[in-house]
C-alpha cells in the first residue's frame, strides 16, 4: 500500500474541530523551511508552547506538532518568513475554517493594527497565500495566474470553484447525483459525490452495499443506507468524537485517519488521543522512514549499504517545474495575443474610440469633473449614442476610461490619442513576449537538470544491477540483461510514479518512434488543438468518414523550437490508425476505414463563399495523402516505467511501452462494460492488484476506449 502524502477533505474536517481549541494563542515567530514547510510558533495560556506546521509541497498537511518533533530553526529567514513575522508577531489566533469541502484551510489572526489570513491550499501543486483584512494577497509561495482564478500579490484572493459536499447533501440531491452516473456505486461515490476512493469504499462497507454494484441495479434502499452511512460520519466529525489511528504495513506507516476504518481492518494500527497527535506521529515517521530503514539489512559484516537516492521524487519535482514553466509560457502567449487584439480593436473601431476620447478630453478642458462626465455619458447611453454605450467605467484618480468592444474591455489613457493608446498596448505585448522568451530559457535549463537526474538514475541502476566479479555465466552480457529485466506482473509491490502532462486532457499516445500524437475528444477540443497546438511542421490527420477527432502528429511541444521533421512511415501509419479508430467508423462497427494527411497550412476555418463550417470543422485545401483500409484496433495497457499509468492507442505503439496490454476491435460491449472487462483482466495479470486499482481503474481505462461498442480480441 502506498503511504499517504496528502490529507483528504474528511481529514481536514476532523482537523478543523481540533485546531479550534487553540483559539486565543499568540504568535511568537514564523519560520519557512525548504519544501514549502511553514512553522508558526505560538503561546497558549493553558497549553504553553504550540507548534503549528503547514506543508504544501510533496506532502500536504497541517497540524500541531510536539515541540520535540519540530525541525531546528533554519538560518537566515527568507522574505516570506520576514513578512509573516512583521504581520503576525503578537497577533491572536482567532480560528480556522475549511473552504467548502475542498482541501483548503484558512487560518485567521487578529492584531490591533492589522488582521491577517493564511490560506493553505493542500491540493494540486500546493500553495500558501497570506492575505490582508480586505482579502488582498500580500504574498504567496507560488503565483497563480489562470483563466479561472488568480493568486498574486496585489490581487484579491480567489478560491477555486467549490465542489459538492457529500457530508451536507440532501437525500434527494444524493439520489439525483447517483442516478446521473453510468458506472458502479463505489466509483460514483468517489467521483460524483467527491468522497475519494478510500472513503467511498468505507461508506459502502459501513452501509453494507456491494461496491461494484452497477448504478442501474441500486435502488432507494441502497441509497438510504449509503446516505445514512455518510450522515453518521458527518455527525462524528462535527461532534469531535474521533478515535484517530496510524496504520502500518510491513513495519512502515501507510495511513492516518480520524477514526478507525473497516477498509483497514487487515492492517496493524495505533490509537491516539487526538488527530493532531496522530498526524504528528505519522508524518514524523513517514519523513524519517528512509533514515530508520537504512542499514537494517546486510551480510553480517557490519558494512552499511548506501541507501538508493530518491530519484523518483527528484524527477517528479523537475517534471513539475517544467509543467509550471510550460503553463507560464502558454499564459504569456495568451496574454500577449489578447493585448495585441485589444490594440487592433482600437483601430478597427477608430471613429467610435476617437469620439469617446474626444468627448472626455473636451469635457475636462471645459472644467467638467469626472462624476459629471460619467453622468453625461450615462445619459448619452440611454439615448442610444453608440460611443456613450461603449463606455464601461471612468477612473478619475487614474485618468482612464474603460470601453467595451465586442465583449472585450479595453482601458485607455483618457488624456491622449488612439495611436498612443494602441502603441502602449503593442509595447505591453512585446514586454510579455520578452517574459515568454525568459521562460523558454528557464525551461531548457530545467530540462538539462532533469536529464542529468535521469542519467544519474541510470548509472545507479546499472551499477546496482551489475553482476558480481569473480565468475562468468553462460550467455555473458545477454544473460545479465535478462536478470536485470523487471517482471512487473509478478512483483508484489509496484511503486507509483506519476506526472501530469499538458496533453493528457486530450486523446493521446506516443508512436513507436516516440512522437506525440494528440486528438480532440469533442468539437471544442478540435478547435483548440488547431488554434493553439498545431505547428507548421506537424502533420494533420482526419478520417474520410464524418465525425472523428482532429489528429496531430506533433513535431515539437508547445514551448519547444519548431523544426522540420521527416516522420517515419510507422509513425504516420499509427497516427492514421488512431484517427480512424477513434472516429465514427468504430461506432458504426466497421473493421476498417480511410484517413488522409495534410500539412497544417492546408487547414483553414474560412469556408468557400456561401458555405458554412460547423464548430470543430475545417476546410482542407490542396492535395491529400491517403491511408486506405486502416484497421480499427486499439490496445490498452499498464505502463510501469518511467511513470505508472494506463495508456492506449494503436497496438504497435502501445505493446512495447507497457508491462501487459489488451487489444480491442469494434464489437458488442458498451464502452463502460468493455472498460470493466479490461480492468478485470488486467487486475488478474498483476500480482499487485491494488496497483492496478490505483493506476488503471475502469474509469481511467474508459478514457482510452473509442466511442461505441468493443470486443476484446487478445
Amino acid at each position: 500500500m502506498e503511504p499517504k502524502r496528502e490529507l483528504s477533505s474528511i481529514d481536514l474536517r476532523a482537523l478543523v474541530t481540533e485546531l479550534g481549541r487553540y483559539t486565543g494563542a499568540k504568535v511568537d515567530k514564523a519560520y519557512l523551511y525548504p519544501e514549502s514547510l511553514l512553522r508558526l510558533k505560538l503561546r497558549d495560556f493553558d497549553r504553553g508552547r504550540v507548534e503549528l506546521l503547514i506543508e504544501a509541497d510533496e506532502c500536504k498537511r497541517a497540524h500541531v506538532a510536539d515541540p520535540e518533533n519540530v525541525p531546528d530553526a533554519p538560518g537566515r529567514p527568507p522574505n516570506f518568513a520576514k513578512m509573516l513575522r512583521n504581520r503576525l508577531s503578537g497577533a491572536d489566533f482567532v480560528g480556522v475554517e475549511q473552504y467548502e469541502f475542498d482541501r483548503i484551510l484558512t487560518f485567521e489572526f487578529e492584531r490591533g493594527d492589522e488582521d491577517t489570513r493564511i490560506v493553505a491550499e493542500l491540493f494540486g501543486q500546493g500553495n500558501i497565500a497570506v492575505l490582508d483584512e480586505t482579502g488582498e494577497v500580500v504574498q504567496a509561495l507560488s503565483t497563480v495566474r489562470l483563466k479561472s482564478r488568480t493568486v498574486a500579490p496585489g490581487a484579491q484572493y480567489e478560491y477555486p470553484a467549490s465542489r459538492l459536499n457529500p457530508l451536507e447533501v440532501s437525500f434527494d440531491a444524493f439520489t439525483r447525483h447517483m442516478n446521473e452516473s453510468d458506472t458502479d456505486v463505489v466509483r460514483t461515490l468517489a467521483t460524483q459525490l467527491n468522497l475519494g476512493g478510500l472513503y467511498a469504499e468505507e461508506v459502502c462497507s459501513r452501509a453494507g452495499v456491494e461496491k461494484t454494484m452497477p448504478i442501474e441495479e441500486a435502488g432507494e434502499d441502497e441509497y438510504r443506507d449509503l446516505h445514512d452511512a455518510i450522515a453518521r460520519i458527518d455527525e462524528r466529525l462535527r461532534s469531535g468524537r474521533v478515535d484517530p489511528r496510524v496504520y502500518e504495513e510491513d513495519g512502515h506507516v501507510v495511513d492516518v485517519t480520524p477514526f478507525p476504518l473497516t477498509e483497514h481492518e487487515d492492517l496493524s494500527s495505533e490509537g491516539f488521543d487526538s488527530f493532531n497527535a496522530a498526524l504528528d506521529e505519522y508524518f514524523r515517521r513517514f519523513e524519517r522512514g528512509d533514515e530508520e530503514g537504512a542499514g537494517e539489512s546486510g551480510s553480517g559484516t557490519g558494512a552499511v549499504e548506501p541507501s538508493k537516492p530518491d530519484f523518483g521524487t527528484e524527477i517528479a519535482k523537475q517534471e513539475r517545474i517544467i509543467e509550471q514553466q510550460e503553463n507560464a509560457i502558454e499564459e504569456f502567449e495568451e496574454q500577449a495575443e489578447a493585448t495585441r487584439e485589444r490594440a487592433e480593436l482600437l483601430y478597427a473601431n477608430y471613429d467610435l474610440v476617437d469620439e469617446v476620447l474626444s468627448t472626455v478630453q473636451s469635457a475636462r478642458e471645459n472644467g467638467l469633473g469626472w462624476e459629471a462626465i460619467a453622468e453625461t455619458l450615462a445619459e448619452g447611453a440611454e439615448r442610444g449614442i453608440s460611443a456613450a454605450e461603449a463606455v464601461e467605467d471612468l477612473d478619475g484618480s487614474e485618468g482612464t476610461v474603460t470601453i467595451r468592444i465586442d465583449d472585450t474591455p479595453i482601458e485607455l489613457d483618457a488624456t491622449t490619442s488612439i495611436e498612443v493608446n494602441a502603441d502602449q498596448l503593442y509595447q505591453e505585448a512585446k514586454r510579455i513576449e520578452g517574459k515568454k522568451e525568459g521562460a523558454k530559457k528557464a525551461i531548457e535549463s530545467t530540462r538539462e537538470e532533469l536529464e542529468a537526474v535521469r542519467e544519474r538514475k541510470a548509472d545507479w541502476e546499472a551499477a546496482d544491477g551489475a553482476p558480481e566479479t569473480g565468475g562468468t555465466e553462460e550467455g555473458g552480457e545477454e544473460g545479465a540483461d535478462e536478470e536485470r529485466a523487471i517482471d512487473w506482473l509478478s512483483r508484489t509491490s509496484i511503486p507509483l510514479r506519476t506526472t501530469d502532462e499538458w496533453y493528457e486532457r486530450f486523446r493521446w499516445f506516443r508512436t513507436s518512434n516516440d512522437y506525440l500524437v494528440i486528438g480532440g475528444r469533442n468539437a471544442d477540443q478540435n478547435e483548440e488543438i488547431v488554434k493553439k497546438y498545431m505547428d507548421r511542421h506537424d502533420r494533420f490527420f482526419h478520417t474520410q468518414a464524418h465525425g472523428g477527432p482532429v489528429t496531430l502528429l506533433k513535431a515539437s511541444g508547445p514551448s519547444e523550437p519548431s523544426e522540420a521533421i521527416e516522420f517515419p512511415d510507422s509513425s504516420l501509419e499509427e497516427a492514421a490508425q488512431f484517427a480512424v479508430s477513434y472516429s465514427s467508423t468504430w461506432k458504426e462497427g466497421r473493421g476498417a476505414g480511410d484517413a488522409y494527411m495534410v500539412d497544417p497550412d492546408q487547414v483553414s476555418k474560412t469556408p468557400e463563399s456561401g458555405e458554412y463550417i460547423e464548430k470543430g470543422g475545417f476546410v482542407i485545401r490542396g492535395d491529400r495523402t491517403y491511408f486506405e483500409d486502416v484497421p480499427c484496433q486499439v490496445a490498452v495497457g499498464v505502463q510501469c516505467e518511467p511513470v505508472t499509468r494506463v495508456i492506449g492507442g494503436p497496438p504497435s505503439a502501445i505493446r512495447d511501452r507497457v508491462a501487459t496490454s489488451i487489444k480491442l476491435e469494434p464489437g458488442m460491449y458498451a464502452q463502460n462494460d468493455a472498460a470493466m472487462m479490461v480492468y478485470r483482466e488486467l487486475k488478474e495479470r498483476f500480482t499487485d492488484q491494488s496497483f492496478v486499482r490505483k493506476v488503471a481503474s475502469a474509469d481511467l481505462i474508459q478514457e482510452f476506449l473509442p466511442p461505441g461498442g468493443s470486443d476484446i480480441i487478445e
